[in-house]
């Protein structure tokens, strides 16, 4: 694989996960990531589903805590997944809160200083990493797919929105709806942006949904009623409002009982597998 270094391989329910890293144009340094690889793929290339991690996360947690391998595998899926921002570049900040900054990437293109050289996850997820994949790995890049949890749902959903021609499925954990207005989001966006909240609305996915946004497939959402994040980051009420009034297909799930956590993620990983599974495997 060119420009890629292997950092592991194991076998896996018979296929491969796989760590990696590589220098980053976008990011403007190392960037890690990982890849399962399912049974057979090599003999015929498979769809590609990419997972975006909510913040804290890296590359590994979501093989780890998932328990996504296993469907995949049955699936015939190859899943991807980023770490959830740059790490290590010095800059002021970077690591002084565990909400922004390193591990907070949150897949937008950076456009205030000092953090628009390097903070480019949106470019990063799109285009980058997507290229370098297809590239290396046994995939169809005609066949793509991503979704995610919390910040990561927030930018799958973005993404999808944004790109609907590039992904065929999208989904997600419990997403940040409405960023640009809950904590988490102001700031982020505020740091990353500046202060002129009229760009803030090109990274929201209600915001994307009420100027004209559309994904043309449905969008799958679900959402723990016991989240401790629900009413002051999450607001899928808001995702299902702009939706309706839009007309996006969206399958907005709310589950009793469920929190935040990788076993609410585990509890319903099938689901969105098969979800995806029914849009890629064609």
């Amino acid at each position: 694989m060119a420009n890629v270094t292997t950092r592991s391989e194991q076998a896996c329910f018979g296929g491969t996960i796989g760590f990696y890293s590589h220098a980053s144009t976008e990011i403007g340094g190392e960037m890690k990531f990982s890849v399962f690889v399912p049974p057979n793929a090599p003999a015929r290339p498979r769809p590609a589903l990419y997972f975006l991690a909510g913040l804290t996360c890296t590359e590994e947690t979501f093989m780890i805590k998932a328990n996504a391998l296993r469907h995949a595998a049955e699936l015939g899926l190859v899943l991807v997944t980023p770490d959830t921002s740059p790490r290590g570049l010095g800059l002021p900040g970077e690591d002084d809160d565990w909400d922004f900054g390193t591990g907070a990437g949150f897949y937008l293109d950076a456009e205030a200083e000092p953090w628009r050289r390097n903070y480019r996850m949106y470019s990063y997820v799109t285009r980058e990493l997507p290229a370098l994949v297809e590239a290396s790995f046994p995939v169809d890049a005609a066949r793509r797919g991503v979704f995610g949890h919390s910040m990561g749902g927030h930018g799958a959903l973005v993404i999808a929105l944004r790109n609907p021609q590039a992904y065929l499925s999208a989904s997600a954990f419990a997403p940040i709806c409405n960023p640009v207005d809950v904590p988490w989001g102001e700031k982020a966006f505020g740091n990353y942006l500046g202060a002129d909240r009229s760009r803030w609305a090109e990274w929201d996915a209600s915001e994307l949904l009420k100027r004209g946004s559309r994904f043309p497939s449905s969008l799958l959402v679900d959402q723990g009623l016991e989240d401790q994040f629900l009413a002051t980051q999450l607001r899928p009420d808001s995702l299902e409002a702009a939706a309706a009034s839009s007309g996006q297909e969206l399958v907005l799930r709310r589950h009793e009982r469920y929190d935040h956590s990788y076993w609410f993620i585990q509890s319903f990983i099938e689901d969105h597998l098969k979800w995806h599974a029914d849009r890629l495997c064609v």
